[in-house]
This record gives C-alpha cells, structure tokens and sequence, in this order.
C-alpha cells in the first residue's frame, strides 16, 4: 500500500494522528474518529472514513463547544 493512501486503516490512522497533533499544538482538542465503511465497489477495497467534531475543517468555537455539553448533560 501507498503511504500516501489515506483511506486504508493505517493511513486514516496516521492522517487522524496529524489533525488532533496540528490543532493540539494551536490550543484545540478535536474529537476524530475512524469509521470502517466496507468494501468499495467504485474503489474495489475496504474503505475507512475519518470523521470529526470540526466545522467546515476547524475546530468549533469554544462556546459552541461549551454550549453543546451543557445540553447533553
């Protein structure tokens, strides 16, 4: 496999590994999370999906964040 293959579980797990390291270095704690999603016809392979809490790809404001575990809680 390509290193570079990022839907594979190694290569979501790295790419998870990079987001949580890039946004923990500026201050975010991000939730991502790896989703097996089965064999792919289109791309005749299993598939992994990462997904995350992030908006439009940035972290939520953190009174968006507070706001969210005040009424789960």
């Amino acid at each position: 496999m390509a290193a570079n293959d990022l839907c594979t579980p190694e290569g979501a797990r790295r790419l998870k590994q990079r987001i949580e390291a890039y946004w923990k270095e500026r201050g975010y704690d991000v939730n991502i999370d790896l989703v097996e999603a089965g064999f792919m016809p289109a791309m005749r392979s299993a598939r992994c999906d990462v997904r995350s809490n992030m908006v439009n790809g940035f972290p939520r404001p953190a009174n968006d964040r507070n706001s969210s575990e005040r009424r789960s809680a």
